[in-house]
């Protein structure tokens, strides 16, 4: 039996974003989508319905959630803004690249043609999110972060409209555990410790359904 209801309808981003060079070549990072996985899976147990938007992932999802893909952080911040008026949360997983060459080669850059490239900012996804949000609605974002660096994921919970921030260390990404500080906007924290990625997507879960008793 599920153990909340209604039912909600949850948009779940998870996996790398890929920014190309070239035809070939790309930047990208070694999220393998474990945490997007984990949290689609426990939100479908509980009688949710899920829509996932993914990048290149690298493990199975869930069958039975709807599945939109993307590659790059342009296409999935379109997907999101799309996705987003139609579920109640938003959890945004995604290892989403923070930058992307501003002049994408169509051919093969051979080596020596080029010795720099140049970068450019790609969009805040979940700012963008925060900043279309309705009263119903709520979203959830994660700040990966060195482990002393707790005040950088404060002031993103902040600047992106977030009603949670998950805080978690550099060694989270692909990896099977997870060991995470839940931070909310009115100043509360909770810190959890090392866990599965699964036990921790029912965790968050809980949480993020506690949100909407101020709906």
């Amino acid at each position: 039996m599920p153990r909340y209801t209604p039912p909600m309808r949850i948009l779940i981003t998870a996996g790398p974003t890929r920014e190309h060079i070239d035809p070939i070549r790309f930047i990208a990072n070694r999220s393998s989508g474990g945490m997007g996985q984990g949290l689609g899976a426990a939100a479908i147990r509980d009688g949710h319905f899920v829509t996932f938007i993914l990048g290149p992932v690298s493990i199975s999802m869930p069958k039975s959630a709807k599945r939109i893909d993307v590659e790059t952080s342009r296409e999935m911040h379109a997907a999101v803004l799309e996705q987003f008026p139609k579920h109640d949360l938003l959890i945004m997983a995604a290892a989403v690249a923070d930058y992307r060459p501003t002049v994408v080669h169509q051919t093969k850059v051979e080596r020596g043609e080029i010795q720099t490239i140049e970068l450019e900012p790609t969009e805040d996804i979940l700012a963008a999110a925060g900043a279309i949000k309705r009263p119903d609605q709520r979203t959830i974002g994660f700040s990966l972060v060195d482990r002393a660096d707790l005040a950088r994921s404060v002031e993103k919970l902040k600047a992106k409209n977030a009603d949670l921030i998950v805080s978690n260390p550099l060694e989270t990404m692909n990896s099977p555990t997870i060991e995470a500080i839940l931070l909310w906007p009115d100043g509360r924290s909770e810190e959890l410790p090392c866990r599965s990625k699964p036990l921790f997507a029912d965790k968050l879960l809980e949480r993020a359904v506690a949100l909407f008793a101020t709906a």
